[in-house]
């Protein structure tokens, strides 16, 4: 009787949406921001700016700014730090579901040591996502025009971040495969992660030798490798967060009100008569 009585509450159970959006689509639009205001920052920045982007120590000749050049200057650096304020709280939002996600995935009939060491590395990827983001808005809103020694700590904070978020990444879901006997139905998914994340520490040992070069050496053109290589290891860590994106299709992020459909007393008392 307490069975069933709770099953016809929960069957009763309504909920009043007031807001709903594809997560998939607000994931996408969250990176894409950073993405676009990037590409915008660039393009003015190269075609009205031009002698601001290339001014360095070295006074050499240099064809591509970095990212903290073109984002440091006014007005770029509004669009910027707007793009990177609407991207901060989706980013979180996603990181917080994925955990969740995986999480629920794991097979609870599963050895001790595998579920542990799925929780383990799920849990070290949230939290290395929340340093990497934290770092991300300290390079935005710090910019090395402003104090280049705090800029660049939190560049490398965000490089390192970044990197080991994506490793905790790729073993917390072979993990969970693992508990599952289940590693083929990932391999696709993984290889894609798995390629990001070499492309990603290539273009970072790229990026610091260049830099290596262009600080202590002044080679001609050293600046420009360097900020090419910056490029691209920011947009592979943009393809790898909507690599993450990809794997919720059919979420929606719900904003909703629970409500109780009980009978009133007096309806109750009529059909008792």
């Amino acid at each position: 009787m307490m069975v069933n009585s709770r099953l016809e509450q929960k069957k009763e159970e309504q909920f009043v949406v007031h807001f709903r959006v594809s997560f998939k689509h607000l994931c996408l639009l969250s990176v894409s921001c950073p993405f676009l205001s990037l590409m915008i920052c660039l393009l003015t920045a190269y075609i009205f700016q031009y002698n601001d982007i290339h001014e360095s120590h070295c006074q050499v000749f240099n064809i591509i700014p970095s990212i903290s050049s073109i984002t440091g200057i006014s007005p770029q650096r509004y669009l910027w730090r707007i793009s990177i304020a609407f991207h901060v709280g989706p980013r979180l939002i996603i990181s917080a579901v994925y955990r969740a996600y995986h999480l629920s995935l794991i097979n609870r009939f599963a050895q001790p040591e595998t579920k542990l060491k799925a929780q383990v590395w799920l849990n070290s990827a949230f939290m290395l996502n929340a340093i990497e983001t934290g770092a991300l808005c300290g390079v935005t809103y710090i910019s090395n025009r402003e104090n280049y020694a705090w800029h660049e700590k939190l560049f490398i904070i965000f490089m390192i971040s970044s990197l080991t978020h994506m490793f905790a990444c790729i073993h917390g879901i072979e993990a969970v495969a693992e508990s599952r006997n289940n590693k083929k139905a990932i391999q696709r998914d993984l290889q894609v992660k798995q390629f990001l994340l070499y492309a990603s520490l290539i273009f970072t040992g790229g990026l610091v030798g260049f830099f290596m070069q262009h600080r202590y050496l002044c080679h001609r053109m050293a600046f420009s490798m360097f900020a090419l290589c910056e490029y691209l290891l920011a947009i592979a860590n943009m393809a790898f967060h909507i690599s993450l994106i990809l794997d919720f299709p059919t979420e929606y992020l719900l904003i909703a009100k629970k409500i109780s459909q009980q009978p009133q007393d007096g309806l109750r008392d009529q059909k008792l008569d």
